[in-house]
């Protein structure tokens, strides 16, 4: 019989300058690392009897033993003599293509099996966005699925992405609410399915509130996002967070309604943007960006939008 390398899990050969191991990747298709020395060593040197595979490979022969008899029931080896028994592997090509082939068909299988799963979303759980990309993509879907209303929270610059969904929302029935920051609203108006409100009667940016993107869908799903230079955002069916909301951009209806009927007096008695009712809740950066924002806009009249 020829000379036999013992084959151990340290015998490596080199593959684009790193380190290869057969018994590693045989483990990897459901070898065990017995299974796997063995297969190995009769690939050096065949056939040979579980006395010899345990001597030349350097592994205990009572597991040798139950290695070939696994190997045999796998059909990657087989007897070819007996008295004593002796072992030679199935041909490489032979064996790895038959692995290939199950592992596919498993796999389509599974596939199919999932894609039959109904999926469900925990509604206790808050499901975390980031980059324009994701955000973009999940706001376009649950617009998408909106059976009933669509209330969204958002500056014009975003709004006009998500237009054409929003459109198309409109021409099948749901109802469209819009609490917009800026007064360039024309996109928006989609027939009597949409209805728009500026934030606040005249659009007004507030401490950077038009960086903030809130979305309420069917009474059911909420989505929030920060716009800031980290795009990131959360979405979640848990009726707690949707409620609140809801509640955030019930209630900018209700003031946007409030000041395009009674904006004068109440700025009268508040101050352009509210600013006295928010100085004393507002960080000393959003009150930089109220005031920069309302010397931008100084003079605009307060206004609605039908």
């Amino acid at each position: 019989m020829a000379k036999q390398r013992v084959v151990t899990k340290t015998s490596l050969r080199k593959r684009n300058g790193e380190a290869v191991d057969p018994v590693h990747d045989l483990q990897r298709l459901g070898f065990s690392e017995y299974e796997a020395c063995t297969y190995l060593s009769l690939l050096r040197g065949s056939p040979a009897t579980a006395y010899e595979v345990s001597k030349n490979a350097g592994l205990p022969r009572a597991n040798t033993y139950a290695a070939l008899e696994s190997l045999a029931k796998q059909q990657a080896v087989q007897p070819v003599s007996e008295n004593p028994v002796r072992y030679v592997p199935v041909e490489p090509g032979v064996l790895l293509q038959r692995i290939s082939s199950d592992v596919s068909d498993l796999c389509d299988r599974l596939q199919k099996q999932f894609e039959e799963l109904e999926p469900q979303e925990s509604s206790d759980v808050v499901w975390s966005l980031e980059g324009d990309d994701r955000i973009t993509a999940k706001i376009d879907e649950l617009i998408d699925t909106a059976t009933r209303h669509v209330w969204i929270k958002a500056s014009t610059e975003v709004l006009r992405k998500h237009a054409p969904r929003m459109k198309k929302a409109a021409a099948r029935g749901v109802k469209l609410v819009f609490v917009v920051f800026g007064d360039d609203v024309k996109f928006l108006r989609f027939g009597k399915n949409s209805k728009v409100y500026l934030h606040e009667g005249n659009g007004l940016r507030v401490g950077g509130a038009d960086n903030l993107f809130t979305l309420a869908i069917d009474y059911h799903v909420a989505l929030m996002a920060s716009l800031g230079p980290v795009l990131t955002g959360a979405y979640t069916t848990n009726p707690a967070v949707v409620r609140m909301a809801e509640t955030l951009i019930r209630h900018d209806v209700y003031m946007a309604e409030m000041m395009s009927f009674l904006g004068d007096q109440i700025e009268s008695r508040f101050g352009r943007g509210l600013v006295e009712l928010r100085k004393d809740l507002f960080s000393p950066d959003q009150m930089a960006l109220l005031s920069a924002n309302l010397g931008k806009d100084a003079g605009k009249p307060a206004k609605g939008a039908d």
